[in-house]
């Protein structure tokens, strides 16, 4: 948890407007029983996620697409080849949603705009440090190019199906996330475009030698 006091109660202030403007249907399934909090969100989502990421095509058309995420102070990050679909798309729309959902354990729902951070951006170095801590390896040596993206939401709801059971578990202790150090996952770029770099990727053969 790399929340300070300041980012959870403005994360509170996010999820409580979001709720209050939502429609009636979303408030009838997302009850106050089943709201999650900004404290038990920052408790929960730590580790690796793997987060569904909408995004538009110059068409208007949307796609859907797989990344591992991160909620590093109240806010999603991900990594993705830069030459992937998806990245073009940001680029020149950087609206997006995101949504992480792990059964009916619990649902996180955000809709934003993505910026990309470069090496000079401030907060960069601690995000970056965050990933080689997890992945034992930077994202930027995993293909030619890399792009570090951060979804900055202007709107999230957080739900629990059965919080009386007690907030849900850190996804570290559930033993579903984070992925081992060494089998980085769909941030990688298997999926996005460089897939001869990662012929030995776990999902074909053994993990890449390093």
């Amino acid at each position: 948890m790399k929340e300070t006091n300041e980012e959870v109660e403005e994360l509170q202030r996010l999820l409580e407007a979001a709720y209050e403007r939502s429609t009636e249907h979303l408030q009838s399934i997302v009850t106050a029983e089943r709201r999650l909090t900004a404290t038990e969100l920052v408790q929960v989502l730590q580790g690796m996620c793997t987060l569904n990421l909408a995004t538009v095509t110059a068409k208007g058309e949307p796609r859907i697409s797989a990344v591992d995420g991160h909620f590093l102070h109240a806010r999603w990050v991900f990594t993705t080849s830069g030459q992937a679909a998806k990245v073009r798309q940001l680029r020149a729309r950087p609206a997006a949603s995101i949504s992480y959902v792990d059964g009916e354990r619990i649902g996180v729902f955000s809709h934003g705009r993505v910026e990309f951070l470069t090496t000079d951006h401030p907060d960069f170095a601690e995000i970056e440090a965050h990933l080689v801590a997890h992945y034992g390896s930077s994202p930027s040596t995993w293909a030619d190019e890399i792009a570090y993206c951060r979804l900055e939401p202007h709107w999230m709801v957080g739900y629990a199906h059965d919080k009386n059971r007690g907030t849900p578990e850190p996804l570290s202790r559930t033993g579903t996330t984070p992925r081992a150090q060494s089998t980085p996952g769909w941030s990688t770029g298997l999926w996005m475009g460089a897939a001869a770099r990662w012929s030995d990727h776990p999902l074909c053969g053994p993990p890449p030698r390093r």
